[in-house]
């Protein structure tokens, strides 16, 4: 028994007329015929009571026909979500956000996602600094990842979202909150919490900002996220230079503060350079036509 039997059984099963069965597949009645009693040779069973006059199902045939149905149903939607899947339309996309941007990213991105692909299912990994997110991406675990930039790493390709200031978060009974202007260098006398990672890149922009200003800050606490990090400025354990969308975050015991002469940071659209995937060449080419991107997105690798 193969695919075609079932397919000329259901032409017939369908019709009830051998005639209109052939015509509709193309087919020579006699071909069709010594088809549909070979199928029947096989099951041992017979599927249609034929006169010179009607066919009609026998109720083993009515069984049978309800099945083939079902059989072959399955089988046009196992081969559409394929296809689908090879088009880039449909899958799991997984993506990455680092610190806040889920709060500032994850709607218009997903929104614009949903819209143009609705058989994409989005899982988010949240609160993930660039370099973990970068590991995930190479190492397959990530398919898209929103991240600090720029990113060094070869086989990682990136686009700009926005240009971030970094402002300073301050616990709400510090000297400075009432100051009118603040510029870095108000802060070098003070403790600074930084991420655990060593090779964050919010880390890096706020050492570039402390040394623009001519001292190298006092790092005595780190943090593994985002939310940790502003708890330990709530406890009075330092200042930090963060990036601005971490406003997004209220947490109680924190102002932020604009400051002077801060570095400014990328928020950057991440992705493996080799050979992607045809989900997310597929999601990419969505982002970049609803405008995602920076208008003057700076693509690197």
């Amino acid at each position: 028994m193969d695919l075609k039997q079932l397919r000329y059984f259901d032409a017939v099963a369908e019709t009830c007329h051998f005639g209109q069965a052939a015509e509709r597949l193309h087919l020579a009645q006699p071909a069709l015929s010594q088809a549909i009693r070979r199928l029947e040779a096989e099951l041992g069973v017979l599927l249609l009571a034929r006169t010179t006059r009607q066919v009609a199902l026998t109720p083993a045939g009515e069984f049978f026909h309800r099945e083939v149905r079902r059989i072959l149903g399955d089988l046009d939607a196992s081969v559409l979500g394929a296809k689908s899947i090879a088009e880039g339309s449909r899958g799991l996309l997984r993506v990455g956000f680092t610190g806040t941007s889920a709060f500032t990213q994850l709607a218009r991105l997903s929104r614009m996602i949903r819209s143009a692909l609705p058989g994409v299912v989005l899982e988010v990994q949240a609160d993930l600094l660039t370099p973990a997110q970068v590991e995930r991406l190479l190492d397959g675990r990530l398919d898209l990842g929103v991240l600090r930039g720029p990113v060094a790493e070869p086989g990682i390709e990136t686009r700009t979202l926005l240009q971030e200031p970094l402002v300073l978060a301050l616990p709400t009974d510090h000297r400075l909150v009432a100051e009118p202007a603040l510029e870095v260098v108000d802060v070098s006398a003070d403790e600074f919490v930084a991420y655990a990672d060593t090779r964050s890149a919010v880390n890096e922009a706020m050492q570039s900002s402390c040394r623009r200003a001519g001292f190298s800050p006092n790092i005595t606490h780190r943090a593994p996220g985002t939310a940790a990090l502003l708890a330990l400025v709530a406890a009075h354990l330092g200042v930090a230079l963060v990036p601005e969308s971490v406003r997004s975050m209220q947490l109680k015991g924190v102002v932020f503060r604009d400051v002077a002469e801060a570095a400014t940071i990328d928020l950057s659209l991440a992705w493996r350079a080799d050979e992607p995937s045809a989900l997310v060449v597929g999601a990419l080419d969505v982002l970049d036509r609803h405008g995602f991107f920076s208008p003057h997105p700076s693509p690197t690798s």
